[in-house]
């Protein structure tokens, strides 16, 4: 008799990459074009976290954004498969979620916007990725498949519950948990208090400064990235990184450091079929932090806290 997955497991779903990356691609410069949205109303917070989106219980939000004295709110819903527009006024507007290109999604997002009487001036291509085919002219990405991309939001419900518990055990600076349009990755940085040197930069598309200001601070940064491996990874790095940052015993033994990449990497399905999923993400998450911590000489006793040290008045 075959062994059923517990609870546990299923709640952390299979998505092969191989099996939704048509979807992934064009998904993901949906989001810039969204993102580019917030981009161009939201004032600059340090190392661009005005820009991100964050997991709802129906898909992914930019939270509320203002305009004027006002304010909007997007979201792409993958319960309905809408991409949902709310003004404080009251007036709501939609784009449906479908196979559809670029190009028209674009055009229909700006439409949807300027019908609830949302100005928006964006720079009309997309960033991070090569080639960077303006968003009015790409009919290359034009695949939605909608049971992916529900699967795609139920991962990122798991790991965003993680990521915030791991969140909670640090009290220096730290980012939320939120989804970076440029990879589209789900991240989760914290910093030592001490500065960085000028990041060299890299990524396509992108300039050099945007870059240094992402990068301004010494960090430790972890998340999950859907396009790397058979089922995406979970990852972790430190700017600058240390000496002995990449071989330090990090946990648990599916993880490895990547010198093609820079970063430690532990495969989703290790943890989608592990005994105690959480568990082995918590471990991963916490041991590659210790590496850079350690490696880079934080000072732990002033950053870290127990998250359930008020329990005890409850």
């Amino acid at each position: 008799m075959s062994q059923q997955p517990s609870p546990t497991q299923t709640a952390w779903p299979r998505l092969r990459v191989d099996d939704w990356s048509d979807t992934r691609d064009t998904l993901h410069m949906w989001t810039q074009v969204v993102g580019k949205v917030r981009l161009g109303h939201a004032p600059l917070l340090n190392h661009w976290w005005q820009v991100p989106f964050y997991v709802s219980p129906r898909g992914l939000t930019t939270s509320a954004v203002p305009y004027g004295d006002g304010a909007f709110d997007v979201e792409f819903d993958f319960v309905d498969h809408r991409l949902v527009i709310r003004r404080d006024t009251g007036g709501v507007a939609g784009v449906a979620l479908e196979p559809k290109s670029v190009a028209r999604f674009y055009h229909e997002t700006l439409r949807a916007l300027a019908d609830l009487g949302i100005e928006t001036d964006i720079r009309p291509r997309p960033n991070e990725v090569e080639p960077a085919i303006p968003f009015a002219e790409d009919d290359r990405h034009a695949s939605y498949d909608a049971e992916a991309a529900r699967l795609f939001w139920r991962q990122l419900l798991q790991l965003n519950r993680v990521l915030g518990e791991f969140r909670a055990r640090f009290v220096g600076k730290a980012s939320p948990v939120h989804l970076f349009w440029g990879a589209m990755d789900l991240a989760c940085t914290r910093f030592s208090g001490r500065t960085a040197p000028p990041h060299p930069g890299g990524a396509p598309n992108v300039g050099a400064w945007v870059m240094e200001e992402a990068y301004s601070r010494e960090l430790s940064s972890c998340g999950f990235w859907p396009g790397a491996g058979d089922e995406g990874a979970f990852y972790a790095y430190a700017y600058p990184e240390p000496d002995g940052f990449s071989g330090y015993p990090v946990r648990p033994a599916e993880a490895h450091y990547s010198t093609d990449e820079g970063e430690f990497l532990l495969p989703y399905e290790a943890v989608r079929t592990a005994a105690d999923p959480d568990a082995m993400a918590l471990e991963f998450l916490q041991t590659t932090y210790e590496a850079a911590a350690e490696s880079g000489r934080w000072d732990r006793a002033t950053l870290e806290e127990d998250p359930a040290r008020w329990s005890r008045h409850g």
